[in-house]
């Protein structure tokens, strides 16, 4: 692995930018029940996918904009645990908070620790003031993550290119 760039820490986890060499684990996160069921299919299937993934949607996201999803590990043993970050998103006209954590992650309060720090580095390092988060309609456990960390539900939206309505969050 090359020298990834951390670009903030918890007192559990670090996120850090998404290298090629991370291409196992984002395709077996983008091919889980939990990421197929709650955020969509990405047609990921081999690890080259996986790196082309990589390169144009997150390596290109944080050329882009300057932001992006970025790799959660735990600090403890360097393990990658999940995806958390910020999202430019068709449809909304605000950055959108996005997580999405291994199945052997869950239970863990990760999710809620990475999305309270993504929050606080969007507002403070990067200057956004105003923060969307979505989720499927169905997706209760990660609508309380985001009422925790100070999301206010909006109600639905329809996203263009998503075939179904998903619940609409911001944080001012």
């Amino acid at each position: 692995m090359g020298a990834s760039v951390t670009v903030l820490e918890t007192e559990r986890l670090a996120l850090r930018e998404v290298e090629e060499a991370d291409a196992p684990f984002v395709l077996e996160l983008l091919n889980s029940p939990g990421f197929l069921e709650n955020i969509g299919d990405r047609g990921v299937r081999t690890e080259d996918e996986a790196r082309v993934y990589i390169v144009e949607r997150i390596i290109g996201s944080y050329r882009e904009h300057g932001f992006g999803m970025w790799l959660t590990v735990q600090k403890l043993d360097n393990t990658a645990v999940g995806l958390a970050g910020l999202v430019r998103r068709e449809g909304l006209d605000m950055p959108d908070v996005g997580y999405a954590f291994a199945q052997r992650a869950w239970g863990q309060g990760y999710a809620q620790e990475a999305a309270a720090a993504v929050l606080a580095h969007a507002r403070e390092a990067l200057g956004i003031p105003k923060l969307a988060a979505i989720t499927t309609l169905e997706n209760f456990a990660s609508m309380a993550v985001l009422r925790k960390v100070g999301f206010t539900y909006q109600g639905t939206i329809q996203l263009p290119g998503v075939d179904r309505e998903s619940t609409h969050f911001t944080a001012p």
